[in-house]
């Protein structure tokens, strides 16, 4: 029985000592959970502190919370909406780089370039943009022909032409009819030395470039062709300087003064070699094909080319560009001509593998800027057009041009009504 009484005793015992064990450890959890700085660390006192110091203000603040969650919202909704604006635009400005570096939608090219987007206006009103802005002026390109062409100028326009000892006398009677018009604004460009003495002795105003091996080459010995094709690069000078130029050959008679007839509203403005108003403006011609039996007939634009010896060009970023790919194409191949290429250039549309010239150009009054071709198949026959008096007169379809030059002026100026007569309708 005492045996049975020290297992129970000592059973109890170990029991307590268990028990005793495990409400430590369960105590020592709790404090680590609630005291992670420990039970007498300052900074846990702190933090408690700093804890119930803000359940204060939590509480303390409740009634403020609900206004100013307002105030945030409202905010929140406005900065959404100048977020969505800031995106709209950059996305705008992503598709005009894009359209920009593609380089295929020229129409857009142009709107970056000069202003906004426009809507269409109503039926019948809506008109696209024809006159293309100048260039800025630039007089750092020719300083010396700067100078000259400031006091040649009228309103930044003049009358150019090229010349050299083998048409001497042809512009002698090119700059008389100047003369006796009373055209102020014209200027010779001498390429070489006796014209330019030439011109001095006689007050007509000239200009002589800077010695270039390659130019002066052609023009002091070069033909009509050969110097005319160099027009392309000399005239360059002056749209970058600022200036429309009139350019003309010499075998030329002016009547008016052509700066009264002008409209000014596209990049060229040139005379046509055409005769009547289909060939001189253009028409719908049929081509017919009977091998291909219903659609035999296929319609086709003509127009007869602008002459590349009388037009008004002015300071653009298209007439330039127009310059210099005559200019290039000229100067790689060899056995061009030079009204073919500016024509070319000016009326070739894009397509693949070409890259059309978007230059804006017009048609000069075929009966106002006459053609030799005009003048001695009809108008010297009709009894009315007889009557016209014409800006000028190129005698750009016959080689006897001085000769019919001197005629032309008997005609219109001296009255001399069979002046014309001797001639035949082309060349002999």
């Amino acid at each position: 029985m005492a045996v049975g009484r020290r297992d129970k005793t000592a059973s109890f015992r170990g029991s307590r000592i268990v028990v005793a064990i495990v409400i430590g450890v369960l105590l020592g959890c709790v404090i680590a959970f609630l005291f992670p700085y420990g039970l007498f660390n300052p900074a846990a006192s702190v933090q408690n502190r700093r804890i119930g110091k803000t359940n204060f203000q939590i509480g303390s603040s409740s009634c403020e919370s609900s206004e100013r969650s307002k105030m945030l919202k409202s905010e929140i909704v406005s900065l959404s909406e100048k977020n969505s604006e800031l995106k709209k635009q950059v996305r705008d400005l992503t598709e005009r780089l894009q359209l920009a570096e593609q380089g295929k939608d020229q129409a857009q090219k142009q709107f970056l370039v000069l202003g906004e987007q426009h809507k269409a206006g109503p039926f019948g009103t809506v008109k696209a943009l024809r006159t293309n802005p100048t260039v800025v002026p630039d007089d750092s390109v020719n300083p010396r022909l700067a100078k000259i062409l400031e006091k040649v100028a009228v309103r930044k326009e003049l009358i150019v032409a090229l010349a050299n000892s083998n048409v001497k006398e042809m512009l002698e009677v090119w700059f008389s009819s100047i003369k006796r018009v009373g055209i102020p604004n014209y200027l010779v460009i001498a390429l070489d030395d006796h014209i330019e003495e030439f011109c001095k002795s006689n007050d007509v105003p000239v200009y002589k470039r800077d010695p270039d091996a390659g130019i002066d080459a052609v023009g002091r010995s070069g033909g009509n062709h050969a110097v005319s094709g160099l027009k392309f690069r000399i005239l360059r000078e002056f749209l970058q300087l600022g200036y429309s130029v009139l350019l003309s050959d010499v075998d030329i008679i002016y009547l008016q003064n052509p700066f009264n007839h002008l409209y000014r509203d596209s990049d060229v403005e040139s005379m046509t070699d055409g005769h009547n108003n289909m060939t001189a403006y253009g028409y719908n011609d049929v081509f017919d094909e009977p091998a291909m039996g219903w659609a035999r007939y296929a319609h086709t634009m003509r127009i007869w080319v602008y002459n590349s010896g009388f037009f008004f060009i002015r300071p653009t970023i298209p007439s330039i560009e127009l310059l210099d790919r005559v200019a290039d194409r000229l100067a790689k191949q060899s056995n061009s001509w030079d009204q073919a290429v500016f024509n070319e250039e000016l009326f070739f549309p894009s397509h693949p593998g070409y890259d059309g010239l978007h230059a804006a150009k017009r048609t000069m009054d075929f009966y106002m800027f006459m053609n030799s071709k005009v003048l001695f198949k009809t108008v010297r026959k009709d009894a009315k057009l007889k009557k016209l008096k014409p800006v000028i007169v190129h005698v750009n379809y016959h080689p006897d041009k001085l000769r019919r030059m001197n005629a032309v002026v008997e005609f219109f100026v001296n009255g001399k009504q069979d002046a014309l007569d001797p001639y035949p309708d082309g060349s002999e």
